[in-house]
């Protein structure tokens, strides 16, 4: 779960860098703060094809030693060709990787002594994470931006699936970032080279029609002040293709009329000089497309009227992945369900949720026990106990399910068949539970249920038939198995920590 969070807050980081050679070293710093490993590496591709160490992360006696040094494309071509293929991503074992010791490509690295088990890590072990983009006259064809190496990992051993995964997805991730840093930087500098260039008034207007048409990015220029604020006089090839509408139609907008009515707020705190944001605007099929946009101002001529330029970057794919990660760090990934984090986030929430409407239930401590007769539902002895006080009164439910002997299916069946049963009490649980409640995994063999406005009695019965679908047969090849599952109830309540609840409700299912 950590992980996954270092990660995501790692990916996110690589799109605020303001300049090119920020992006680079926020690309290395993330491998070693985010992703688990005490070196990296930014191996950038120069005009010329060879690759430049850009940034590097992790030691100053290497950083200082092959910062700014070149190895030919040759070389890196040979790397990248040799190996184990994980995916994108290339191994090359200490056992093989001897022969590029003589070569010209930038490295560091010590020597150590022989692994003492398969997957230990050896200091000559190499790992690559190349970083393509699509080609500019061949959308289908990937191009080589450059490689990540990295080097150490901290846990000793060589990375499992789920690390290797998490690599190659911030090689992706920061192949957009420079990307997008470097367009940008070639954009400024268009820019600045029109207005030094400009010796007359067409001629700098020529550039910078075609610096604008042209440019990979969508842009627009609008009108800045006045009863017109924000309108749109002008707008490229590249942001028209982006939102299926013609330049022709785009005038009749401005942004306010585009956006997302749930992003409204933003781009109204965002939309001065030197404003950004990040928003979603409206196709002509209905649809929304996330964007980034970036605000700068240029005049018309000289003492004219000031015009805003906006800088409009399609980051869909980026926003996808984002919300994938940020799903991946919230939930459980064998079960699909809120994970622990998750689940305290909402109980959180739904108690501010009750507050506000300003609910009737009360706790009083434990009182009121509830027995839950094993003949009712399966034959496992459990106690129930409600802490909502009143017979009327209603609440925030924490159904807490601990499953019995679950340890004895993975002895006896072995694990795949015990992921089974998790996943088979999993897709039970979220049948058995109302919509709009939540069913979490709260740790390897217990699950929650936050059921909301909920009496002593409603609990009691939904507890009853959550476990007596948990006791239904379950069919492991050609054996089924039953499970029993004890539960325990607590009540959720403001000034009280999630932690503290949960740990009531748990100590009941014990």
């Amino acid at each position: 779960m950590d992980k996954s969070h270092n990660l995501l807050a790692a990916v996110q980081s690589l799109h605020l860098a303001r300049s090119l050679a920020d992006t680079l070293q926020v690309v290395a710093d993330g491998v070693v703060t985010g992703l688990g490993y005490e070196l990296a590496c930014v191996n950038l591709v120069r005009p010329d094809g060879d690759l430049v160490v850009a940034a590097f992360a992790g030691n100053s006696a290497a950083e200082a030693l092959i910062t700014g040094r070149t190895g030919s494309r040759e070389s890196w071509e040979r790397r990248l060709n040799m190996g184990e293929a994980w995916g994108d991503l290339r191994f090359i074992p200490h056992t093989e990787g001897w022969v590029l010791d003589d070569d010209d490509v930038p490295q560091f690295y010590t020597d150590g002594p022989e692994p003492r088990f398969e997957d230990e890590w050896h200091p000559a072990d190499r790992l690559f994470a190349p970083m393509y983009i699509r080609s500019a006259s061949d959308a289908a064809r990937r191009e080589l931006l450059g490689v990540i190496s990295v080097d150490l990992p901290l846990t000793g051993r060589r990375p499992g699936p789920n690390e290797r995964r998490d690599l190659e997805e911030y090689a992706f991730q920061a192949a957009i970032a420079i990307n997008n840093a470097r367009l940008r930087a070639n954009m400024q500098r268009a820019l600045v080279r029109t207005a030094q260039e400009h010796q007359t008034l067409r001629a700098s207007e020529e550039s910078f029609r075609q610096a604008f048409e042209y440019a990979p990015a969508g842009m627009t220029i609008s009108e800045m002040g006045g009863d017109q604020h924000g309108r749109i006089l002008r707008s490229n090839d590249a942001l028209c293709r982006l939102l299926g509408r013609p330049a022709s139609s785009m005038r009749r907008y401005s942004f306010s009329d585009l956006v997302h009515p749930e992003d409204i707020g933003t781009l109204l705190r965002t939309s001065a000089e030197g404003g950004r944001a990040e928003l979603r605007l409206g196709r002509r099929d209905g649809t929304y497309v996330w964007v980034s946009m970036r605000n700068s101002v240029v005049a018309d001529a000289d003492d004219g009227p000031r015009l805003l330029l906006t800088h409009v970057e399609d980051i869909e794919e980026r926003k996808r992945r984002e919300l994938q990660l940020a799903h991946r760090a919230s939930h459980d990934s064998l079960t699909g369900l809120p994970n622990s984090a998750e689940l305290h986030a909402r109980i959180d929430a739904r108690l501010c949720a009750l507050e506000e409407r300003g609910s009737d239930a009360t706790l009083e401590g434990i009182d009121d026990p509830y027995l839950l007769n094993a003949d009712q539902a399966a034959p496992s002895h459990s106690h129930v106990w409600a802490t909502v006080s009143g017979v009327h009164a209603r609440g925030l439910a924490v159904v807490f399910l601990a499953l019995r002997d679950f340890k004895a299916i993975n002895s006896h069946f072995g694990h795949d068949a015990g992921d089974t049963v998790l996943i088979e009490v999993a897709h039970r649980l979220r049948q058995a539970a109302r919509d709009g409640d939540t069913v979490a995994r709260y740790g390897g063999d217990e699950f929650v249920v936050l059921a909301d406005n909920y009496g002593p009695a409603d609990a009691h019965n939904a507890a009853l038939w959550m476990q007596s679908r948990i006791h239904l047969p379950i069919l492991l090849g050609d054996q089924t198995v039953r499970m029993h599952a004890g539960v325990g109830i607590a009540w959720a309540q403001c000034g009280t920590a999630p932690a503290d609840t949960l740990r009531a409700a748990r100590g009941f299912a014990s």
